[in-house]
């Protein structure tokens, strides 16, 4: 059902950036905008993997710096049929983790140093099984695509507003123009790019709860760790944390629990919902 859901929000997202495009500029930006999303696409499949990991001063430990760990993702990348990842050390007291990596024989895992000290040993298992899956399924490609057209769309409204106040823009004996096609690109089209961006993010969390709870076979101990996880990220804020690459972490860094908007404006599903579903899991 979330892979379905999924599929349907990437469809929606590019039909509205299609639809931005020709609201901006006709035919002819519909296929510029294209174009655009194309190059930054290409440029984030190749390079976000090692900005995120500059970005929070992760480095790569070896089986001699990091025996346990490094074990540990080796036995389940073996049990989940996937390569080798690399493995990364994020220094921060902050519990937390994430997976990065274009595909799954350039995956990354990482996590932090207060995470391996939070957790204990099943706990942690379960939050890598989590990250070898959203390697597994190329969670992080579809975030990245997702993001690239997300982000389009709202510098398009951006572009839009500023040529709107100098003048600049179709000509008005092109065919649609209109204060209510203003509205659609400035207003309505970026706030349903982010919603479409983060409903994306949360389908796959849900994916990679359950692939990860298979993985370990423990998705208790999964579910515990996510409870432990947000304990912390109500009260510290992961240094470094950015609200662009929040969805790579498998709790959002910036906040625990909120109400049902809040929610919907979230990365992440809430952290009771996916531990519900975990538990169900686990009686099946």
């Amino acid at each position: 059902m979330n892979s379905l859901k999924t599929t349907v929000l990437l469809a929606a997202l590019t039909g509205l950036l299609v639809t931005v495009g020709y609201l901006f500029g006709g035919k002819g930006g519909m296929t510029i905008m294209f174009i655009i999303s194309l190059g930054m696409n290409f440029f984030s499949y190749w390079f976000s993997d090692s900005i995120v990991l500059k970005m929070y001063n992760a480095r790569q430990v070896s089986p001699e710096q990091a025996p346990d760990l490094i074990r540990m993702v080796s036995k389940l990348a073996q049990q989940g049929k996937m390569p080798m990842p690399k493995v990364y050390i994020v220094d921060s007291d902050v519990p937390n983790a994430f997976a990065t990596g274009r595909d799954p024989e350039h995956g990354v895992v990482a996590v932090t140093t207060g995470i391996m000290r939070t957790l204990n040993y099943d706990e942690l298992e379960g939050v890598v099984a989590h990250e070898l899956s959203h390697i597994r399924n190329r969670d992080t490609l579809i975030s990245t695509v997702v993001a690239s057209l997300a982000g389009v769309i709202t510098m398009i409204a951006n572009i839009a507003q500023w040529a709107a106040i100098f003048g600049i823009g179709r000509s008005d004996d092109e065919e649609g123009g209109g204060i209510l096609e203003f509205l659609i690109l400035v207003i309505v089209a970026p706030l349903a790019a982010t919603l479409i961006q983060l409903g994306v993010s949360r389908s796959r969390e849900y994916i990679a709860d359950e692939t990860g709870g298979r993985l370990s076979g423990n998705p208790l101990a999964l579910a515990s760790a996510l409870k432990k996880i947000e304990y912390y990220a109500q009260h510290q804020v992961l240094p470094d944390a950015t609200p662009a690459t929040a969805h790579l972490f498998i709790v959002n860094p910036f906040k625990g629990a909120g109400s049902w908007m809040t929610n919907l404006f979230s990365t992440h599903p809430s952290t009771a919902e996916r531990v519900a579903r975990l538990e169900a899991q686990a009686r099946r």
